[in-house]
């Protein structure tokens, strides 16, 4: 697994197909989209480290995000179609004040500019037709959020905003829903991701960085398949248990049920995900080959 932190104005599969043949790796994928808008941290994974993408899927992300106020668009960030300019009479504490009324769990309404799929088709195919569909609000969650920096510029202001949120926010409603409370309109002017689950974009490397390597420098900055499950608990096994479990057996156990924890043999080798159940039986989820 490696940890990219991908540049503006680049698609997430794009980045993902130049690591891949900077690693000359025959099976690759990501852990979520980032727009092309958005730069950050985008966790990529070759091999057997595939078989958890998912996993960051559902773990929370932490975002920096730059508002526009005063003009909407209408995707809601800076590629979208200016639809309006309205004067800013707002201030900082009247954002910060705003700001907090976002935080806990909220509804969102997600947008039309966005992979959701209505019927087999992502909704923004069918905003580029000019089709505008309902969309049913869904329910996320706010950790934190705070207002790091106010700048006043000749557009009205913006202000740049850090956010730790629930899978499927979309920041750049947020940003615009922001606006709205605030009476003068907002566009999310530009997105950075700095975190997902225990991983951090300071950990992550640049494309430039990683060409400019020799090959086998490039192989030292790869992380193990199980550095995407840091958040979980980890069991450690015996040597017969381990050999059970690669086999696919499960084996005896004690845990809270439902928890799923990371197993390791008694040399500390990753074996894979595994999940504990209520009779008692710790059974195997997705396995590494080949230890």
């Amino acid at each position: 697994m490696l940890l990219l932190d991908k540049a503006l104005g680049i698609s997430s599969n794009h980045a993902l197909q130049e690591v891949r043949r900077l690693f000359n790796a025959e099976k690759a994928g990501h852990t979520g989209t980032l727009d092309p808008l958005a730069t950050g941290l985008l966790p990529l994974c070759f091999g057997e480290a595939t078989k958890f993408s998912s996993e960051l899927l559902d773990a929370d992300k932490r975002y920096l995000a730059t508002v526009q106020l005063g003009i909407t668009t209408d995707t809601a960030d800076a590629e979208g179609m200016v639809l309006e300019r309205r004067p800013v009479n707002v201030s900082r504490d009247d954002a910060e004040s705003v700001l907090a009324d976002f935080v806990g769990v909220i509804d969102q309404v997600p947008p039309m500019h966005s992979a959701l799929k209505r019927d087999g088709k992502p909704l923004y195919e069918y905003a580029r037709a000019g089709i505008e569909l309902e969309r049913n609000a869904r329910r996320i969650s706010i950790h934190e959020l705070r207002l790091l920096e106010w700048m006043e510029d000749p557009a009205g202001a913006r202000f740049t905003f850090e956010v730790l949120c629930s899978k499927g926010t979309y920041v750049r409603t947020l940003a615009a829903d922001i606006g709205t409370r605030l009476d003068c309109g907002a566009h999310l002017a530009a997105l950075r991701r700095t975190g997902i689950g225990e991983l951090d974009v300071v950990q992550a490397h640049t494309m430039e960085a990683l060409a400019a390597l020799p090959v086998e420098a490039r192989d030292v900055l790869l992380a193990p398949p199980d550095a995407l499950l840091a958040g979980l608990p980890s069991a450690c096994l015996d040597q017969a248990d381990a050999a059970r479990l690669r086999q696919g057996q499960p084996i005896r156990w004690s845990a809270e049920d439902g928890t799923r924890l990371r197993a390791y043999d008694h040399e500390q080798r990753f074996i894979g995900l595994c999940r504990q159940s209520g009779d008692g039986w710790l059974r195997p989820q997705r396995l590494v080959a080949g230890v």
